[in-house]
């Protein structure tokens, strides 16, 4: 009885059991090597989990996910899809710019799509993608799922990536990498930086100035012995081809609030006297100026005449500096002109206010 019982109640378990992991066990292993060893890799390498989600269509509807670059021949058009149900991307801005209608972008119900059509020389650069979390109206990335690619269009034709421009202005910070944006088309292609005066190559040591083939030259702490004239050269199976020309101004300008000063044409004014009132700014050349203005006959709406315009200047020191001016203009000046006059001039970084007093004769 003893034996019985023990090899009948494995055979009475087991009875019942047997369908049921012949159904379970077969789906378990086709699930287990997938889902855990993609975890498995994704924790272990944050690349591979930040481009899960972006893969490039090929032919016959396969998918192909994207490593950090991908070489493309020109005129080739390309699909990419991003899994998630409110994706957003990001890809060279001139394709914004002149609204280009070889780019399609579209969200479906399961992934965003992005289509180049026709591709250029001029398309190579970033594409990524990423998840936007939504609550309400108000929207943040989902840093843990995002995709990118940096895309060549190799073009033998065109070694550079082309610009709107044959001349570009290139600010030196001496607190912040400079870029020579002189980009490739071509990884493999051999480049190199020249001086326009006196005619030199720029040595790249691989410590003060590198080479990045997705930005161009980088001076990695710029001083005003770089400033100049360059131009870049590259090489790859045939002729050298050469860049656009880059001119390099020298900043040196402190950060913060806009540095304003503020003068009338006259402090005292006669009756239909023209007057004129100068709110002017010294500061970065690439760094923006906004003016308001506050004034006495504001209320009353006068007519008043405001420009603004900016220059850039050399002082002479191989420093540039941007000067920013706003001119309010009042052509008739009556009684209830006289009084304060007052300039809001902000940057970025903050605010100034500056004022002056108009009075009447």
């Amino acid at each position: 009885l003893f034996i019985l019982l023990v090899i009948g109640q494995p055979a009475r378990g087991k009875r019942p059991k047997e369908p049921g992991e012949n159904k379970i066990r077969p789906v378990n292993k086709k699930l287990k090597p997938k889902t855990p060893k993609m975890k498995e890799r994704e924790s272990a390498d944050s690349s591979l989990k930040s481009q899960s989600i972006l893969t490039q269509v090929m032919d016959k509807g396969r998918f192909q996910k994207l490593a950090a670059t991908l070489s493309l021949s020109a005129g080739q058009s390309i699909e990419l899809r991003c899994k998630g149900s409110n994706v957003t991307w990001d890809y060279p801005s001139y394709l914004d710019t002149f609204k280009d209608s070889r780019l399609s972008i579209k969200q479906l119900d399961r992934y965003g799509q992005l289509i180049l059509a026709n591709s250029t020389a001029a398309d190579t650069g970033e594409y990524s993608c990423w998840l936007q979390l939504c609550n309400g109206n108000k929207c943040r990335k989902d840093e843990t799922r995002t995709g990118s690619t940096y895309i060549f269009f190799t073009d033998k034709e065109e070694l550079f990536v082309p610009t709107p421009s044959y001349f570009e202005i290139v600010y030196l910070n001496p607190d912040k990498p400079a870029v020579i944006p002189c980009r490739v088309t071509t990884p493999s292609a051999k480049v190199t930086l020249h001086r326009e005066f006196p005619a030199e190559e720029i040595e790249t040591d691989g410590t003060d100035i590198i080479y990045d083939v997705k930005k161009g030259f980088v001076y990695q702490h710029p001083t005003s012995d770089h400033k100049g004239i360059v131009y870049c050269k590259a090489e790859s199976q045939g002729a050298p081809q050469i860049s656009i020309k880059y001119h390099l101004l020298y900043v040196e300008v402190p950060k913060g609030p806009p540095s304003t000063t503020i003068a009338a044409s006259s402090n005292r004014a006669e009756v239909s006297d023209s007057v004129h009132v100068i709110c002017t700014v010294l500061g970065e050349p690439d760094v923006d100026v906004n003016f308001r203005w506050q004034y006495p006959g504001q209320e009353s709406e006068r007519p008043v005449i405001i420009q603004n315009f900016w220059r850039l200047i050399n002082r002479g020191t191989g420093h540039t500096t941007r000067i920013s001016k706003s001119v309010l203009a009042i052509e008739d000046f009556e009684a209830t002109d006289a009084g304060n006059y007052i300039c809001i001039a902000q940057n970025l970084q903050g605010e100034t206010t500056v004022a002056t007093k108009v009075d009447l004769n």
